[in-house]
């Protein structure tokens, strides 16, 4: 996603591209657009394939799209195919956006989950960087290469993905509800404790897994569409989960993303060249402050970072909108240097929360029965939203220029007032013990993993949830009560 964007943005302010396809403002939104089309598509149906097939395998389809689309795109002879190559390239980022975060949630350990989620999305400005860095070199080519080559090595990222997966383990929430249970254990030990079957912290959570999944299962939860309306919980869980698609698509960070030379012709910079390098720069940055707010999602929480966030790129997309109108067609350099300032402060802001929280959050508040169906709508969602900016926001700066960024801000005040009312705080909690927040209660009678980290549960309660399970705690490991991950 990040390789795209970076790559649309750039390919936009190409001759050699813009040219070739004799492109329009509609015939521009649409082939920046159509890749949430694709997205939007998809999702409808990938979660029930999560569920079915398993996230690995899941996963592999999802990168298989993006190398089809890949080649299709670097081969395209007209418009037609080219949008065609999108549609596929958004189906394999919707495939992604719906597997990926449910695999990496289920997964990693939970001291390493919000870093894991944070990191995977965080190298959305990685991809970016890469991309603004290959077509800042291929802008040179007066040929069709300067745009074919960038489509072209979209595909490498997730051919090497498909060598990889193989190799990777299953989720081990999957393996318990299909009944794999020496599979899940092996799992849990392979990802949090180096393979150490024995180890208290793999068999306490292995004992919570399965005594959740358990009283899901007997309490009808099914891994169907209706589950995700069916109760008041399941109901607050997809609102919280669909919200993040809303605030993180809507907030006007994809209208830097994709239509930043647009922004910077609005702001009285017009130069091909400059407009590139800033492209650059911005990725840079981004990926700076992303990663900060990804190594301090656990320490701040993740409601707060969302406050702060939300109400900074508020305050900076309002600044964007006035420094636009006062010196957009202005030749006062500092004025034109102030409005790019703060389309990084903005954008900063941002990323700052909303890149890692978009895909920690939302596997985090769904449980089991609806994660990766909810992933599916989520990704229905966000396809949406990114559908209607992509394709509107040419319009609506063409027609209105900088109000549209007013607007755009007030609309970011009612994210902020949102989250302050709804959100619920999930940090340091396993997704098992986040039932607590929505149920009132943990499903099951083991310990918390942070009292058995620090030694201070008597083992003898961990023991007790595994004799419910299909694994025999003989274990050595098991008998003392200070247990360290």
């Amino acid at each position: 996603m990040g390789f795209d964007s970076s790559m649309m943005n750039a390919l936009n302010i190409l001759p050699s591209y813009t040219e070739y396809f004799h492109l329009t403002t509609a015939t521009l939104s649409l082939n920046t657009a159509a890749t949430w089309m694709g997205g939007g598509i998809v999702s409808l149906f990938y979660g029930m394939i999560v569920d079915r097939v398993g996230r690995k395998k899941a996963l592999i389809g999802a990168a298989a799209f993006t190398v089809c689309a890949a080649i299709l795109q670097a081969a395209a002879q007209n418009i037609g195919m080219f949008v065609a190559a999108r549609i596929l390239l958004g189906m394999g980022m919707g495939a992604s956006t719906v597997s990926g975060p449910t695999y990496l949630a289920e997964t990693l350990p939970p001291r390493f989950r919000a870093l894991g989620l944070g990191v995977f999305f965080t190298f959305f400005y990685v991809g970016g960087l890469l991309s603004a860095g290959v077509t800042y070199k291929t802008a040179q080519y007066h040929s069709t290469r300067a745009w074919r080559l960038p489509s072209a090595l979209q595909g490498v990222f997730s051919l090497m993905s498909m060598l990889i997966f193989p190799f990777v383990p299953e989720s081990p929430r999957w393996l318990i509800y299909r009944d794999r249970h020496e599979d899940a254990l092996e799992s849990l030990a392979l990802t949090q404790a180096d393979g150490r079957k024995d180890d208290p912290i793999v068999l306490a959570q292995y004992a919570e897994i399965t005594d959740t999944i358990r009283f899901e299962k007997e309490a009808g939860k099914t891994v169907s569409l209706l589950t995700m309306i069916k109760t008041p919980s399941s109901r607050k869980r997809m609102m919280l989960a669909l919200s993040v698609a809303v605030c993180a698509i809507l907030s006007g960070n994809n209208f830097v993303s994709y239509y930043l030379s647009l922004m910077l012709n609005n702001a009285g910079i017009k130069d091909t060249t400059t407009q590139l390098e800033i492209n650059i720069i911005l990725n840079a940055w981004c990926l700076v402050i992303a990663l900060l707010g990804t190594f301090l999602s656990d320490h701040i929480g993740r409601k707060p970072q969302a406050l702060i966030s939300t109400a900074l790129l508020t305050i900076f997309l309002f600044c964007v909108g006035a420094l636009t109108k006062v010196y957009g067609t202005s030749e006062n350099k500092s004025g034109v240097y102030g409005t790019v300032a703060a389309i990084f402060l903005f954008q900063g802001s941002f990323s700052f929360a909303w890149t890692p929280l978009t895909v920690l959050y939302p596997p985090e508040v769904l449980n089991y029965p609806i994660r990766a169906n909810g992933m599916g709508v989520y990704g229905v969602l966000t396809k949406g939203c990114g559908l209607l900016t992509t394709f509107a926001f040419p319009y609506a700066l063409k027609t209105i220029g900088w109000k549209m960024y007013m607007i755009n801000g007030a609309w970011d005040a009612l994210e902020l007032a949102f989250v302050a009312y709804f959100w619920v705080e999930t940090k340091g909690k396993t997704l098992e013990e986040i039932d607590e927040l929505f149920d009132g209660q943990k499903h099951s009678n083991v310990p918390d993993l942070s009292v058995i980290r620090e030694g201070k549960a008597d083992m003898r309660e961990v023991l007790v949830g595994l004799e419910r399970t299909q694994i025999n705690p003989k274990s050595p490991g098991i008998e003392t009560s200070n247990a360290k991950e």
